[in-house]
């Protein structure tokens, strides 16, 4: 597998990738969380801006709930918003359904590979507990 050298384009890419997965994934938080971080990162620097506010579509527990509209080169994602959003970022309305972003094709390994390098986070895996092992118990058959 090739490294990928961490271009906006590079970046867009694996963010795309790595939501995409999220959501069919089991347990996607660290998904979301490298594509939080790696989106904050990006609007750090300058290379990626918030456009602003949509109605998300799938509200938890409440009516209406807003999300973030970030563009990152050619692609635009969503993420939670902070206080300060509410009062900087205009609000959009309804999110448009008919646009999309540009699909492409990146391995899950590759794009996590490349946000991780990026942000400097990591995965944690959790060792399966060792078990001890136990004789099982037969009883024989006429026995109750």
């Amino acid at each position: 597998m090739e490294r990928l050298e961490p271009t906006i384009d590079n970046l867009a890419k694996a963010i795309f990738t790595v939501n995409r997965h999220a959501k069919t994934a089991l347990n996607p938080s660290f998904l979301y969380l490298l594509k939080k971080k790696a989106i904050e990162k990006l609007i750090n620097e300058g290379k990626a801006k918030k456009v602003g506010l949509h109605f998300s579509p799938n509200p938890r527990n409440s009516q209406q709930q807003s999300d973030v509209l970030v563009s990152v080169g050619e692609y635009y994602f969503h993420i939670p918003p902070t206080k300060e959003d509410f009062a900087t970022l205009p609000h959009l309305g309804a999110l448009n359904s008919s646009y999309r972003n540009p699909v492409i094709r990146m391995p899950l390994s590759q794009a996590k590979a490349l946000l991780q390098s990026y942000t400097g986070i990591s995965e944690t895996r959790k060792k399966p507990s060792a078990k001890s092992y136990q004789k099982p118990i037969f009883k024989r058959l006429g026995e109750r």
